[in-house]
């Protein structure tokens, strides 16, 4: 009875997302009504006392993270660097590439700090505007966005500033660019294996007469007609600086602060020291430090068209920040108290049961990742819960936590994008699709992410690279 508890509110959380309800509502309904189920008693202390604690304390942490990122993504849209980025690379790989320009153009964005909706929304008209000039369906655009910006440079490139890279640094003491070589193959394998079936898809349907489509196209984009650019290298700039100053400041930070940091919050009363733990914040600081750069890189080079829409730009910005942010921290508290119930030991107990560490944390985060529908939930779920577990498994295997941290980042990737994922959502709303039209495509990128994290796995015990 316990276990069907827990997995009801799972399925009903699930649901919800899937039919488009607020998980900011929906999460804490799920997780009391779990409670209410287990013990009446304990609804309302379990609401002040772990819900709201663990959702707070998640924002404490990622808010920042969000908003500088949110920030950062619209003034590269506002200054026309996106476009900039996009001509330039279609120059460079050509147009007949169509697939792989649209692919690279998401990396750059994704990896210089873009947020993954942005990059929805900034990049759809041109990818229209090449698979129409390419005779090339437009039911395989989201599949081709989805593994540019969904896939190896939110979670599995070391360094990159997504919050799926960031959130397992507070839990393992790492930095973003740990096991940079796993990463790396990782980010090499998922490219190359869902180019090639995005090729084969493309010529499946070129075979079979297939073209782009016709008049049942939902959300058009007029044809793009170029205009004055910035040059790509300026527009590069900002994100090569948030790239470079996240590695950087990454390591300074704990040679400048050291181990612990503290400070008296008040000259008047008898106040307590607030005591840092410096390792477990070092990354944060670092990306929220690179991210503040890159924003004045930004600035700096395209102050005008940027000026005139800043208001509006940064309310939507900020606005979008927020709800990305207590989405996530709402299935965080929600975590929380799922994995406080007794039903949730026994999901815990059959994951102890896989006997590999690498393993066992894998399947334990995407697993939770594709229930939630949120790699950063799913993993935040996860960590909450079992980290502990996670690091005593591993030192006892002698496996480095640079390591850990590479497996937890990609899982959280792997799984996630099922159709009540809001990204996946978000992507078929802009490109005026359907799930039946083209999620097959996204569900084979699904596939691929996931495969990539047992291959990163297999090739640690086999060399012992990190």
């Amino acid at each position: 009875m316990a276990f069907a508890i827990v997995l009801a509110a799972l399925c009903f959380l699930m649901l919800a997302a899937y039919r488009g309800y607020s998980v900011i509502l929906f999460a804490p309904l799920a997780a009391l009504g779990a409670v209410l189920l287990t013990d009446p008693a304990l609804v309302a202390p379990m609401f002040t006392g772990l819900f709201m604690d663990k959702m707070v304390g998640f924002l404490k942490l990622y808010f920042p993270v969000f908003m500088l990122g949110a920030v950062f993504g619209k003034l590269i849209e506002l200054s026309g660097f996106s476009k900039a980025i996009v001509a330039a690379t279609i120059g460079l790989v050509g147009r007949s590439r169509a697939m792989l320009s649209i692919v690279l153009v998401c990396a750059l964005l994704t990896y210089g700090g873009v947020s993954l909706f942005v990059v929805v929304f900034a990049v759809y008209p041109f990818a229209a505007e090449l698979f129409r000039q390419a005779d090339i369906p437009k039911r395989l655009i989201p599949g081709t966005i989805a593994l540019g910006a969904f896939t190896f440079t939110m979670d599995s490139l070391p360094g990159t500033p997504q919050i799926q890279n960031i959130i397992p640094t507070s839990f393992f003491g790492t930095t973003a660019w740990a096991a940079p070589w796993l990463g790396t193959l990782g980010a090499v394998f998922i490219l190359a294996v869902g180019l090639s079936y995005l090729e084969w898809r493309r010529r499946k349907a070129a075979a079979a007469g297939e073209g782009y489509g016709q008049g049942e196209l939902v959300n058009e984009p007029p044809p793009f007609e170029g205009g004055h650019l910035a040059h790509p290298l300026i527009a590069l700039l900002p994100l090569v600086l948030v790239g470079v100053a996240n590695k950087l400041l990454a390591d300074a930070m704990p040679r400048f602060y050291g181990q612990t940091q503290s400070f008296v919050p008040a000259v008047i009363g008898d106040t307590k020291p607030v005591v840092q733990e410096v390792s477990k914040l070092a990354a944060i600081w670092a990306v929220e430090g690179a991210l503040l750069l890159g924003i004045l890189c930004v600035l700096l080079f395209a102050w005008r068209p940027v000026a005139k829409h800043f208001a509006e730009g940064s309310k939507a910005a900020v606005g979008g920040a927020l709800l990305a942010s207590m989405n996530t921290a709402s299935e965080y508290g929600f975590g929380a108290v799922i994995a406080a119930l007794p039903g949730f030991k026994l999901i815990a107990d059959a994951l102890h049961a896989i006997p590999n560490p690498l393993v066992n944390q894998a399947i334990s985060i995407t697993a939770l990742a594709g229930i939630t529908g949120s790699a950063s939930g799913g993993m935040g779920i996860a960590l909450a819960a079992m980290a502990d577990t996670f690091i005593h498994n591993a030192q006892a295997a002698g496996i480095p936590m640079e390591v850990l941290h590479r497996v937890a980042s990609m899982a959280s990737g792997g799984m996630d994008t099922l159709p009540h994922n809001g990204a996946v959502i978000t992507l078929l709303a802009v490109t005026g699709l359907t799930h039946r039209q083209s999620y097959r495509d996204i569900f084979a990128i699904t596939l691929i992410k996931t495969m990539a994290v047992f291959v990163v796995i297999a090739v640690y015990y086999l060399t012992g690279w990190v």
